[in-house]
């Protein structure tokens, strides 16, 4: 069987409409695949839409404040894509030129690409014959061939790569590399993939050795961390709170957020009263609290699971630097946050 012509054929039939399959412009293709990281399309879609609409051009991009770009990125988390999608678009602009990269060995230099989305770029854009591994290739090339060399090894990395660029078409190589992708993505799914009506059944090593649920390999993952979050929501007697604009390097660097406190563990009324609030914003204020969620709300990330308790600090006074609570919602906010902005109602206060 040709595993090339295969998925070729199956992809002229059941290949999905979507709106960067209808343009060869580098930056819709760009955009698409720099959302879709980490993203399902149906996810992603309306980002995609919104960006477009928003901006329509790389220059539209590269000009906007990197306040506007996290708030329209809000919700899809893992918000270094979007600092970096901003920062490349400006390399783009004000050091190219305007002048996208139009070949691999340029484009991985772009802020936030990396070998996979060079590969898609430059292969679906300007028809440069490089494949692409994502983890639906990673997923229907170990099952088809029956590799079980851990896809996040660096000899799975290289040895996925090699096969890839094996079966690569290099007439068509956009054509195929997107191909593949949908292949794996609706036909040899993670979980339940439809492999009756599969037309690759008869030469699956993992279908016939009877291994499809235990492929691909991975490498156990680093141990996921707890941490404990009190967020202070103060409100003072003009309608105010006090919004904070992370820094540091964390994932949501210039963020807003309420004031943070982080203890080792959950705590009750009682134990949040022992806590020495006069090394924050309230030293020598007078001010009454109250526990808004008993039961912390749980945020998982890849690599920690936050405890979160919501504070509600009524303060007798009028805060310094505040900001009024109608306009919260136009800052860019992590999930967790947005989602506390949302239940708690702050417009009917």
């Amino acid at each position: 069987m040709n595993f090339t012509k295969e998925i070729i054929n199956w992809y002229s039939i059941h290949k999905r409409n979507l709106p960067w399959r209808t343009s060869k412009n580098p930056y819709f293709i760009w955009l698409s695949e720099i959302i879709l990281q980490q993203t399902q399309v149906k996810q992603g879609l309306p980002y995609y839409d919104a960006f477009v609409k928003q901006f329509p051009t790389v220059f539209d991009l590269a000009n906007a404040s990197e306040e506007t770009v996290l708030k329209l990125w809000q919700g899809l988390g893992y918000y270094s894509r979007a600092r970096n999608l901003h920062a490349a678009a400006r390399y783009i602009v004000f050091e190219l030129k305007g002048e996208f990269p139009d070949n691999y060995k340029d484009l991985i230099q772009l802020k936030g690409v990396g070998d996979y989305t060079a590969s898609a770029i430059a292969s679906i854009a300007f028809d440069e014959a490089t494949a692409v591994v994502d983890g639906n290739v990673y997923r229907l090339l170990s099952r088809y061939f029956g590799i079980e060399t851990p896809i996040n090894s660096t000899k799975g990395i290289k040895e996925f790569k090699q096969l890839a660029s094996v079966l690569l078409d290099k007439d068509k190589p956009g054509n195929y590399n997107q191909a593949v992708m949908e292949f794996g993505a609706l036909q040899c799914r993670p979980k339940n993939p439809n492999c009756n009506g599969c037309r690759l059944k008869e030469s699956c090593v993992a279908l016939q050795k009877n291994c499809v649920d235990n492929l691909p390999v991975k490498l156990r993952k680093t141990k996921v961390s707890t941490k404990y979050f009190n967020y202070l929501v103060c409100l003072d007697t003009k309608k105010r709170t006090v919004f904070e604009k992370r820094t540091g390097k964390g994932i949501w660097r210039n963020l807003y957020q309420f004031p943070l406190i982080e203890t080792e563990k959950s705590l009750s009324i009682d134990e949040f009263a022992l806590l020495n609030l006069n090394d924050t914003f309230l030293k020598d204020m007078p001010f009454d609290y109250t526990l808004y969620n008993e039961v912390d709300k749980v945020h998982k990330l890849s690599h920690q699971h936050l405890h979160t308790k919501f504070w509600i600090i009524e303060v007798k006074d009028s805060l310094n630097n505040a900001t009024p609570l109608h306009k919260l919602k136009k800052y860019p906010t992590p999930v967790l946050i947005t989602d506390f902005i949302n239940e708690f109602n702050f417009e009917v206060l």
